[in-house]
């Protein structure tokens, strides 16, 4: 191994090669009797999985947690609504500067240390928030919060994408979205029944288990075999494969993809012009786009005004629903993503979508032409209701956990950290600008707003269509060729 490799391996030792599974290695494999031996690959991938998935649902849990604790918080601590408007907004603020920083993180220390790097601030940040007696101290809380959230969401399906075997992948990457919603949906359960404070402290749990989990799963093999660890990048996927599975080939595979990448050498704004860097890295950020411009959050932010109008008197448990049939869409997602492919449940997502922002748009301007004490007015606003929970069923079924999946696959090696920190942040920018601005267009006009969005609904749907390749059943290497 050359020096400048010997020169970053001290620093990066503790995230390499702790943990049961690294301490048993493949000698120690060949001693086993074969019952021993014979293990299900999906197994090794499945648990690494399940263990990051602590972050995402950090995730969730902090988009979640000011739904159920506004009025508690501004009642405590006195807050105006502007105020608390503020706090809300300042996780996606705290995001988009973990998202600049989240590429050369999890590049220069790896997956494992970057998403240990993530789980100090949220564990601060929530602390800070539990203890807050002002703002300064909630403000802090929450901008700490965002930034392990915003590091988070490039590192883990990043992280799952380059440990799934090819047939898994898809499933496996939607893991990530679904993690997401099980932590919006627990924040709104959980906050029916503890104070602010409390859901605050609970708050810490995922990250508080994280940090040990991670001293128990392999590196990720890319990323090792990219940064010159040969012995490391072997060990790691052959515990993912299982002891008894001949990895011969997928580690040549590996080794020819990043044999044309010197990790010292940085990407050229010139080199931009070539298809295989210009064309994924569009593919890439105009996903993350759209997933935002779509108005998810705009909607999801104005659901328990419209179930109010709608008649449901307890908007907390009707919000608290929709959180549960977003995660069983989800959980749907993750077993069709693999059997369908990406392109199409893009296309069906986005068109679902659109013709349920349709049926919202039409009810709210229709709600304006008829009188409040008419039935008309109260099934509009029983479809409004109908037209909501199909946009989050269709979001969740394809917009809301593919954009990363396809992120995670389609960046070369080469430029994945630099351009995965432009997509993430681009999407956390425009997530930021739907939740300031949804208060201010739905005041304007509601028909209105949920037009523009079906706008760009329908947009998505021809990007999907005629722009996206389709990854199913692809090795990362041979989508990385096709895009040449």
């Amino acid at each position: 191994m050359s020096s400048d490799h010997e020169d970053g391996k001290d620093l990066r030792k503790p995230f390499l090669h702790t943990g049961s599974w690294y301490r048993m290695g493949s000698r120690q494999s060949s001693m086993m009797t074969s019952s021993q031996m014979i293990r299900d690959r999906s197994v090794s991938v499945l648990a690494c999985v399940l263990i990051v998935a602590l972050g995402p649902i950090q995730f969730g849990f902090t988009g979640g947690y000011s739904s159920p604790t506004q009025n508690a918080i501004m009642r405590d601590l006195k807050l105006t609504v502007s105020e608390f408007s503020l706090f809300g907004s300042l996780s996606n603020v705290g995001a988009m500067v973990g998202a600049i920083a989240s590429g050369q993180i999890a590049e220069y220390i790896g997956r494992k240390g970057s998403l240990m790097i993530a789980a100090i601030p949220n564990i601060i940040g929530w602390l800070c928030i539990s203890f807050a007696q002002d703002t300064p101290f909630l403000y802090m809380g929450r901008l700490l919060e965002g930034f392990g959230v915003g590091i988070v969401s490039y590192t883990v399906p990043v992280y799952i994408a380059e440990i799934a075997p090819q047939n898994m992948r898809g499933g496996l990457g939607s893991v990530n979205q679904l993690s997401v919603t099980i932590g919006i949906m627990l924040a709104y359960l959980l906050g029916l029944f503890v104070n602010w404070r409390m859901l605050a402290v609970l708050g810490t749990l995922p990250c508080l288990i994280l940090i040990p989990g991670l001293f128990f799963i392999p590196e990720s093999p890319r990323w090792l075999a990219k940064m010159g660890m040969t012995d490391d990048f072997e060990s790691s996927l052959q515990v993912l494969r299982g002891f008894d599975t001949d990895i011969t080939v997928e580690v040549n595979e590996i080794k020819r993809s990043v044999a044309s990448s010197n990790r010292r050498t940085a990407i050229r704004f010139s080199d931009l012009k070539h298809r295989r860097y210009w064309f994924p890295l569009m593919i890439g950020i105009g996903l993350l786009v759209l997933q935002q411009s779509s108005g998810i959050n705009g909607v999801l932010f104005y659901a328990s005004n419209i179930f109010q109008s709608a008649g449901i008197s307890s908007s907390d448990v009707a919000t608290l629903g929709l959180g549960a049939i977003q995660v069983l869409a989800t959980a749907v997602s993750t077993w069709l993503v693999d059997k369908t492919g990406r392109r199409i449940l893009l296309t069906v997502s986005s068109a679902g979508m659109t013709l349920s922002l349709v049926v919202v748009a039409t009810s709210f301007f229709v709600k304006g032409f008829v009188d409040e004490s008419s039935s008309s007015y109260a099934a509009m606003g029983i479809l409004s209701v109908v037209g909501v929970v199909g946009m989050v069923i269709a979001f969740s079924l394809g917009m809301g956990p593919i954009p990363w999946i396809i992120m995670s696959e389609i960046l070369p090696v080469n430029i994945k950290g630099l351009a995965g920190s432009i997509a993430t942040l681009a999407n956390w920018f425009i997530a930021w600008l739907i939740t300031m601005t949804a208060p201010l267009l739905l005041a304007w006009s509601s028909g209105g707003t949920f037009t523009l969005y079906l706008a760009m609904c329908a947009a998505t749907v021809l990007f999907t269509s005629c722009l996206v390749p389709e990854t199913k059943g692809k090795t990362l290497e041979e989508i990385q060729f096709s895009l040449r």
